[in-house]
């Protein structure tokens, strides 16, 4: 019999990982994130694997967000050898991000060695490598969306398109078991509904069992018109303040969305002449990538903007410059107004937004916009809660910026889009929510219900037969 064993993002919305055990698949982990929030260097001391890592025969990535595929260089230096399903798309944006990441964590664990070297303490030993990641890359297996590939001796992958991210992908699989076939699908993140840039999530019909998730399943978002209306008047009222805008982005998503929606803005005339930097070395890169495969997005949003033509998303904004180096970045902060800067993390737990704040957050003239999800726990989360003061580079800042959410660029689907999605299923399948905090899967559990669908929100650990 098959089993599915939550292992991460089971009632928490960081760290997706399920674990699939059968005959005809053998061991598959349905993605292998991180959890997010603490610093790089105590986030991965604190990972512990469930399962022992050269055990596992697969694993299948639904897209390339770290708390999706953040732990599988740790994975692999831990003796993981087997394949690593995703989409081409996912591949390329894995290349950068897992780079990055561990770029940032080995530079962080360099530096805490040598405080630790000066009081005579122990060095602590890398949990990844460099190399780790270049492993992964070499393990990956790539398909397009609709394309099948085979998976251990009775059972076959397809994805389909999330619409959440370039190569997100809701998977599909297939198995036979003594005879009798069986199907498991995974939706990943799902994606809103005409969300800039990305085309609207595929439907399935048929499915055993559905691992579905539910960041959003408390609450719907404001439509995006109303969203695209108070972004224009939260830039022209910050404008008029005299100061600058602050906007922490997620790399790879959030970022290409927002740099859509500046253009949509200046194409209109309703854009004041502001600077606009892209504070990310990541961003750019990866916004480079969705150059590249232009052909997965939308054409209803690309095709008016570029003027029918196939061209670099960035080349609608003129006025977008690119800080690569740490030099560009700093001299930024000699801008004393008419500055918007898009930075990372997305969650302000790290990255260049945070030097950012400590040259602005005190400033009543500025504004800080987010336009993601802040998890519980974040700095994100605790500036949007109405902070007064916060703690940053051992020091504490008062927050006077003008402090501003837009929830309706969200890349996840709303609670009355999950319904809609599930609702697509005609056999009644048996439906495990995931990938939310326990309010948000309590209340969209309850809608559920509501719309005569049944369905489970599992606890961390547990494991369901089908």
């Amino acid at each position: 019999m098959a089993t599915i064993t939550f292992i991460g993002a089971a009632q928490k919305v960081t760290g997706s990982c399920h674990l699939l055990d059968s005959p005809a698949t053998g061991k598959v982990l349905l993605d292998c994130g991180m959890h997010q929030g603490h610093d790089a260097i105590e986030r991965m001391q604190q990972e512990r694997f469930a399962f022992e890592p050269a055990e596992i025969d697969a694993v299948i990535l639904s897209h390339a967000h770290l708390d999706h595929s953040g732990l599988l260089p740790k994975l692999v230096n831990q003796g993981f050898r087997g394949d690593i399903f995703c989409t081409r798309a996912s591949k390329d944006l894995l290349n950068i991000m897992l780079q990055d990441s561990a770029g940032l964590y080995l530079r962080d664990l360099e530096r805490e060695n040598l405080r630790r070297a000066r009081r005579g303490q122990k060095a602590l030993q890398p949990e990844y490598r460099q190399s780790d990641v270049k492993q992964v890359l070499k393990q990956c297996q790539t398909a397009d969306y609709g394309e099948q590939l085979a998976l251990g001796t009775e059972a076959t992958i397809e994805f389909h398109d999330a619409g959440h991210i370039l190569g997100s992908s809701i998977i599909d699989i297939t198995l036979k078991e003594q005879g009798k076939t069986k199907r498991l699908v995974f939706s990943g993140d799902l994606g809103k509904k005409s969300a800039a840039l990305m085309k609207d999530p595929e439907h399935l019909h048929q499915a055993d069992v559905v691992l579905m998730e539910g960041t959003y399943g408390d609450r719907n978002h404001r439509s995006l018109d109303d969203t695209f209306g108070q972004l224009r008047d939260i830039l022209h009222q910050a404008w008029e303040d005299g100061g600058n805008v602050m906007i922490p982005s997620f790399a790879v998503g959030r970022t290409q969305e927002i740099l859509f929606h500046l253009g949509r803005l200046l194409k209109s005339g309703e854009l004041d002449p502001w600077q606009i930097f892209l504070d990310s070395p990541m961003a750019i890169e990866i916004t480079k990538v969705y150059d590249r495969w232009i052909n997965l997005l939308d054409k209803r949003d690309t095709e008016p903007l570029f003027n029918g033509k196939s061209q670099p998303l960035q080349t609608f904004l003129p006025n977008l410059q690119f800080a690569v180096t740490p030099d560009e970045s700093m001299a930024i902060n000699k801008i004393r107004k008419g500055a918007i800067i898009i930075a990372g993390s997305g969650m302000c737990t790290g990255g260049r937004i945070r030097h950012h704040f400590k040259h602005r957050i005190w400033n009543k003239r500025n504004t800080l916009v987010f336009i993601g999800f802040q998890a519980h726990g974040t700095l994100g989360r605790i500036l949007v809660n109405g902070a007064k003061r916060v703690r940053m580079f051992g020091e504490e800042y008062v927050v006077k910026a003008n402090i501003e959410t837009l929830g309706g660029f969200s890349a996840h689907a709303g609670q009355s889009e999950l319904i809609e999605w599930a609702g697509h299923f005609r056999n009644n399948p048996r439906l495990m929510l995931v990938h939310g905090e326990p309010q948000a899967l309590d209340a969209l559990s309850h809608k559920l219900w509501e719309n005569r669908i049944s369905s489970e929100v599992p606890r961390q650990g547990q494991s369901i037969v089908f």
